[in-house]
């Protein structure tokens, strides 16, 4: 699959390196160079410098032949617009946002475009954990500590 990633921060540079690392042709966008300090010195994917609400940076990134674009900076609006543009001037069938207020959710997917919240997954986790439920706070909990591992062999 390609993928293009917009942010790389420690969400974006984890993202990319599993993804990288599962043979995706992975593309991280950031506006400041050394965000790229985060991925992992093996990545395999290709980073460019930039604004992921820049047309012409998006097409460098191949967003035109994107099978999913992610978009995960610090701001919402930044996000929206960048998942909007991806969306609806590239035609990118799967848009994925990070809301970091989770109330702003709603208006995403009116948008079309499908969101999470680390605010509501961490808390739905959390309540799982607290619950015993094995189906949701076990398994998840399992999958993280496992990918943070192959991270940490990375580094």
């Amino acid at each position: 699959m390609k993928i293009v990633i917009v942010g790389c921060g420690r969400t974006g540079a984890f993202l990319a390196g599993l993804l990288a690392a599962a043979d995706h042709d992975v593309t991280v966008v950031d506006l400041d160079r050394s965000a790229f300090t985060h991925l992992a010195k093996d990545f395999k994917g290709t980073t460019l410098l930039g604004s992921g609400m820049d047309l012409d940076v998006l097409r460098q990134a191949g967003v035109d032949r994107a099978d999913a674009f992610i978009t995960l900076t610090q701001g919402d609006n930044r996000n929206l617009m960048s998942a909007q543009i991806g969306k609806q001037i590239f035609g990118v069938k799967q848009v994925i946002a990070k809301v970091n207020d989770p109330i702003r959710a709603n208006t995403y997917r009116q948008h079309g475009i499908t969101t999470f919240s680390r605010t509501t997954i961490l808390g739905t986790l959390l309540d799982a954990m607290l619950k015993n439920d094995p189906e949701v706070g076990e398994i998840l909990v399992k999958r993280a500590r496992a990918h943070e591992a192959r991270m940490a062999d990375a580094v």
